[in-house]
């Protein structure tokens, strides 16, 4: 498929499938930054499924410490997937959701077409800023 005129190639995403290591501490998200690194992907997309209870708790710091190592190495992290029993249960985690995804390092999505949407979307606003 053909790029318009004027814009750059797309980003390179690593999407992980919902089988494998559950991360449940930074040192695992660490390694799933590695897993990026690896791949040259600007992006990884993960699905919810992947994510133990310890990241969407966030008195335990899980969270925070993946998503400041992200934001640190410049790769994004995009969550998929249904995460309103944690948000149904959290206060603090909807906040953090919300503030989230408002910026443009960490993502919380339905799916991975809201994901390729939201990807679209930011895209076309960078172009339009040229």
């Amino acid at each position: 498929m053909s790029e318009p005129s004027g814009t750059g190639p797309a980003p390179v995403v690593l999407r992980l499938p919902a089988e494998g290591p559950v991360v449940r501490d930074a040192g695992a998200g660490t390694d799933l930054l590695g897993e990026a690194f690896g791949h040259g992907a600007e992006w990884l997309v993960v699905p919810a499924a992947r994510l133990g209870e310890e990241f969407f708790t966030l008195r335990t710091r899980v969270a925070g410490e993946i998503a400041q190592k992200f934001v640190q190495y410049r790769v994004g992290l995009a969550v998929v997937g249904d995460i309103s029993r944690y948000t149904g249960a959290s206060g603090a985690l909807r906040d953090f959701v919300r503030e989230s995804n408002r910026g443009r390092h960490l993502w919380f999505l339905a799916d991975e077409a809201a994901f390729d949407a939201r990807l679209a979307a930011s895209a076309e606003a960078r172009n339009g800023a040229l």
